[in-house]
């Protein structure tokens, strides 16, 4: 969008546009709101952009965080019960995992007890030898699209701690024996087998983010299903689900 464009979209003279762009104007909150407005800033974005012109965030007082992502989590966690059998987590802009179903207890069934320390991540998990790798046929170059994202964006945001996860995934991919395979998709993985107590299955994955968050905090969430490729997959799926454990009443 040029200038111009902008001025018009927005109201704003081009003079004082341009003063503003140059730093010889200081542009008020409300401009700056209303810049973004115009040019569909993500959230994140917007934050980035009140704090280079020195105005905070909003933040809407104590415990506005939890407040406003409960609607967000309870709906996500319904989501999660309705893709039973099958699995499906929610994780947030690191790869952290927030939130999963009973069966994507699968996902980490049989790897090392060292990665399933809270915060677990699902990138580590996927490409650890020890992790996804060890009980399923995903491979570190699964994760290859991904990795090169979150580079990206720990680029962006000068995240050093989202740098170190992706250091490290990239040590792992690096050091993979053999050929990689064949890929075509984005995301932790697309598809791949995966050893569970009553076979194999077959899943492939599908991950999708909220189109219109209105808080930062969920703008960060992806919801991840993991989906049978086909029906003996679907219908071993099912045959876990009924022999799964009984969880403890309290």
């Amino acid at each position: 969008m040029s200038q111009l464009e902008l001025a018009t979209a927005t109201g704003v003279s081009t003079k004082h546009l341009s003063f503003v762009e140059n730093g010889r104007a200081r542009p008020s909150r409300q401009l700056l709101v209303h810049l973004a407005d115009a040019l569909e800033m993500p959230l994140p974005e917007r934050d980035r952009l009140l704090l280079a012109g020195g105005y905070a965030p909003p933040q809407g007082g104590p415990g506005r965080p939890d407040r406003a992502m409960r609607p967000v989590r309870e709906a996500l966690d319904r989501l999660l019960a309705a893709h039973d059998p099958h699995p499906a987590i929610v994780v947030d802009a690191r790869w952290d995992l927030v939130a999963a179903n009973a069966a994507a207890d699968l996902l980490w069934d049989g790897v090392d007890p060292a990665l399933l320390t809270p915060p677990v991540n699902m990138l580590r998990l996927s490409t650890h030898p020890e992790g996804l790798p060890r009980i399923s046929t995903a491979t570190p170059a699964c994760s290859r699209s991904l990795i090169a994202r979150l580079r990206r964006l720990a680029d962006e945001d000068a995240d050093d701690a989202l740098l170190d996860l992706v250091v490290e995934a990239e040590g792992y991919l690096t050091a993979a024996p053999g050929e990689p395979p064949r890929w075509t998709g984005d995301g932790v993985m697309a598809g791949f087998e995966l050893k569970t107590r009553l076979g194999v299955v077959g899943l492939q994955t599908v991950i999708a983010t909220l189109g219109a968050p209105l808080d930062v905090g969920a703008s960060d969430l992806a919801l991840e299903t993991f989906l049978p490729v086909d029906e003996d997959s679907a219908a071993l799926l099912r045959a876990l689900a009924a022999t799964r454990p009984v969880p403890a009443q309290r």
